[in-house]
């Protein structure tokens, strides 16, 4: 980065500050992840000159062929790769993607069910002061208070009265896997279109270690980072028949040039995921997840849902008597990262809220297992117990440090 060095350097000093916070901590925030060098590459590359809107073979500007080539790549990969009948790759991210759904498919009013956001569910999914909880009817399921599960019969029981034009599945802070087929089943009875958001669990259903909803969902959506572990953007999968009006949606309804150099470094990451090693990684995921939330059950954690079925764990610290925020900030401190996140019927706020979120795709792709997993645990638990002693979490900084050294960042050298 030595142009960026001569040229500005403040902007240098701070690249060159986070290179290091990631080299020496732990990510555990389950929506990040570290891409290959060969994506950053693409994501840094002469692409981000190119204005290209439109589609491959229909643009408004000359001098597209490369960019056709490149997009044309990316959409069979990501075709194959999930099987899906088409795909729409120029999506910046998740929430206009969701959004370009929304738009597409509903008219401004129509009922739409969707998780509750301290449920799990995401801001798209009808958070009253979102754009979805604004301009549609959202009504929201929620999870039980005793299992902290989605009950499916209360689902149904939900569409049956409501009868919504659209049923919206997936999660950001929910820990089990989806039930896509009873979702379907709930949707034909009731006549309405459905929307898998697979963001946080793409990779993971790529590579086989969880069901794919895209034989059973009208509309499937993921962002290309997290568990995919590709650059910041999404994709929308969709069958044949909503092919058109997704597109026209995307383009010119919510968007204009697509970003080229994002777009290739999806294809990349698409072909990245189709690899052996790939499915061995996600495996690891699920298996450091599930040893890290085991391990942290024995710390005395109460952990939502009691577990996790997936890459993500949603911990409630009442017990502890350390709210979410302080827990987060702390942590910080000693170079673990996570999240503060409401859990299912919080009495705290969204801000300062009762719990922890926290998972494994980043720490797996460095190459981090279950002893690491061990390790993490007994540091945050070290933490939470000592939540107000500096001298202790100066002594966890270190060992966190000297363990992360020697498991390397993609793309990062110290």
């Amino acid at each position: 980065m030595s142009k960026i060095q001569d040229q500005d350097p403040a902007i240098y000093q701070a690249i060159e500050r986070e290179k290091r916070r990631q080299a020496e901590g732990i990510e555990l925030i389950p929506s990040e992840n570290y891409t290959s060098e060969a994506v950053m590459e693409a994501c840094g590359s002469i692409l981000t000159n190119k204005y290209s809107e439109g589609y491959p073979g229909k643009r408004y500007y000359g001098g597209q062929e490369n960019i056709d080539t490149i997009e044309n790549i990316a959409i069979e990969r990501a075709k194959k790769l999930f099987g899906a009948e088409h795909a729409n790759v120029q999506p910046y991210s998740g929430s206009p993607a969701n959004t370009a759904i929304y738009f597409a498919l509903l008219q401004f009013g129509d009922t739409v069910m969707g998780l509750k956001l301290d449920h799990g569910g995401h801001i798209t999914h009808g958070l009253p002061i979102s754009f979805s909880g604004r301009a549609y009817r959202f009504v929201q399921y929620e999870v039980e208070k005793e299992t902290g599960r989605i009950n499916m019969e209360k689902v149904r029981e939900l569409a049956l009265a409501n009868k919504p034009k659209m049923i919206v599945a997936g999660f950001t802070a929910y820990p089990r896997d989806i039930e896509w087929k009873k979702f379907k089943e709930i949707a034909d009875e009731v006549g309405a279109i459905t929307v898998a958001d697979i963001s946080h669990t793409a990779g993971l259903i790529a590579a086989g270690e969880l069901e794919s909803p895209v034989p059973y969902f009208d509309v499937v959506m993921t962002t290309t980072h997290k568990t995919l572990r590709g650059p910041r953007g999404a994709m929308i999968l969709c069958k044949q028949k909503y092919a058109q009006a997704i597109d026209k949606a995307v383009f010119p309804g919510l968007q204009g040039g697509p970003h080229d150099h994002i777009i290739a470094g999806k294809a990349i990451a698409f072909e990245e995921a189709m690899q052996p090693a790939f499915k061995e990684y996600a495996k690891q995921i699920k298996k450091n997840a599930n040893h890290l939330a085991e391990e942290l059950k024995k710390h005395g954690f109460n952990l939502v849902s009691g577990g996790t079925d997936t890459h993500l764990i949603l911990a409630d610290l009442t017990s502890k008597n350390v709210p979410g925020k302080q827990a987060q900030n702390t942590l910080d401190t000693v170079g673990i990262t996570l999240n503060k996140n409401t859990v299912p019927f919080d009495t705290r706020s969204p801000m300062d809220p009762s719990g922890i979120r926290l998972g494994t795709p980043a720490v797996t792709t460095r190459g981090m297992k279950e002893p690491e997993m061990e390790r993490i645990a007994d540091w945050i638990d070290r933490v939470i117990s000592s939540i107000n002693d500096t001298a202790i979490h100066a002594k966890i900084k270190e060992e966190v440090k000297e363990m992360c050294l020697k498991f390397p960042v993609p793309g990062i050298k110290i």
